[in-house]
Formats: structure tokens, C-alpha cells, sequence
């Protein structure tokens, strides 16, 4: 009799991911991701844990179509230097959603963020024997999840697989930052486009650190 195919959910904390590409250089495909997570991992379900932005139904719509399923978080408005910012904190959602909410829905779990604020998350799916990975956006991650070196997998050893490349003459068109990962296009100017559908290329591109070396891809 074959065995059972485990179900495997992941689990996303936008903000880290979004932010933690972008400081490489690169922006991520979030499409192309999805399709990564299904066919590597077989991963059912992707919950993305994303900030509420008025004005940002388009993106949120892209993301659904791209597979995702959206849990929002409120949005605070705050000045940080001199700046219009918005922030949306997605820690106590994503660990409702993993240890609670939908735990008896799944037999594996990846964590995707770097944050180590969910460490404590990770020793409960591990003695439960429920995590299967966590990704991180890339080498800089948390201390507290360097004990769990066999666990992670970064996704910036992905990027030629996993980089958002515009199509060719595709216009572009301004929408706001990932659920208040930064600046808003109103407040600043500055956009992101996720790598979705009608979502052009951005003159915003985050700032690159030193290269590392990547060593093997997964």
C-alpha cells in the first residue's frame, strides 16, 4: 500500500521575506514562488500574512490569484524620520494560524522569515514533529535560529530561479509596498511590484550588501 503524501502548509511572514530580497538587490516573483513552494514541497496551502492598506485591493486580488491564501493584518501610520510609514506587525497572527487555527489541518509546516521572534514557534512544530523547513530571505537571519541550521533553506541561493524579470515593454504602474513593508507609493513615490501581473518594474531597488557566497543551490 503506498503511503500517504503529507499535507504541507506554509506559512508567510510577507514583511521579512519582501524586505529581506529586496536588500540583495533583487526582487522576488511571488507567482514563481508559489509554484516553487507547490512543486517542491507540495505545499497545499500558502498562508500570507500581509498588512491592510487601503487602496491595496489590486495587489491583495494578484496575490489570491497567484495562489496565496491572504490573512490581514491592521496597518499603523507613524512618521520614522521625517517619513510617512506604515507598519503592519504579522508575528501573533502567523503563530495563531500555525499552532492553532489550522494545526490539525496539516502534517508539515514551513516557516518562510528570518525573524527570530518565531523561534519559539519553531521548537513547538519540532517536538511535535511538524516543521519540515524554514526559509529565509537570505544568510542574515536571526541567532536564534542558527541551532536549526538543518532546517533552513535560503532563498536567496534561489534567486536565478525565483527573480522577478518584467516583460518586455510592459508598462509600468504604480502600487503600494507589500501590506506596509515601507513607504507607500502616495506617501513617497516609492512602489513594489511583487513580480505579479500588471505590476511594472520600480525605479526603487533596495540598496545591495556584500555578496556571500551562495554555495549550492536547493
Amino acid at each position: 500500500m503506498a503511503q500517504k503524501k503529507p499535507v504541507v502548509y506554509a506559512f508567510i511572514d510577507s514583511q521579512n521575506l519582501n524586505l529581506g530580497v529586496q536588500s540583495q538587490g533583487w526582487k522576488l516573483d511571488f507567482k514563481k514562488f508559489r509554484l516553487y513552494l507547490k512543486n517542491k514541497y507540495g505545499v497545499e496551502k500558502a498562508y500570507l500574512f500581509i498588512g491592510m492598506v487601503p487602496g491595496n485591493e489590486q495587489l491583495y486580488s494578484h496575490l489570491s490569484l497567484a495562489g496565496y491564501q491572504l490573512v490581514f493584518k491592521p496597518t499603523v501610520a507613524y512618521v520614522e524620520n521625517g517619513k510617512p510609514t506604515m507598519k503592519g506587525n504579522v508575528d501573533a497572527e502567523l503563530v495563531l494560524y500555525a499552532a492553532a487555527k489550522v494545526y490539525d489541518e496539516y502534517d508539515k509546516a514551513i516557516i518562510i522569515s528570518g525573524d527570530g521572534d518565531f523561534a519559539c514557534l519553531h521548537e513547538y512544530l519540532i517536538e511535535r514533529q511538524k516543521l519540515l523547513h524554514i526559509m529565509v530571505p537570505n544568510v542574515r537571519f536571526s541567532k536564534l535560529l542558527r541551532s536549526r541550521l538543518k532546517y533552513i533553506v535560503r532563498i536567496d541561493q534561489l534567486e536565478q530561479k525565483m527573480q522577478y524579470k518584467p516583460y518586455k515593454n510592459q508598462p509600468t504602474r504604480s502600487v503600494e509596498t507589500l501590506g506596509g513593508a515601507g513607504e507607500t507609493s502616495r506617501s513617497s513615490g516609492r512602489y513594489e511590484t511583487l513580480g505579479l501581473p500588471k505590476h511594472g518594474d520600480t525605479s526603487t531597488v533596495a540598496k545591495k550588501t556584500k555578496k556571500v557566497n551562495k554555495g549550492k543551490q536547493v
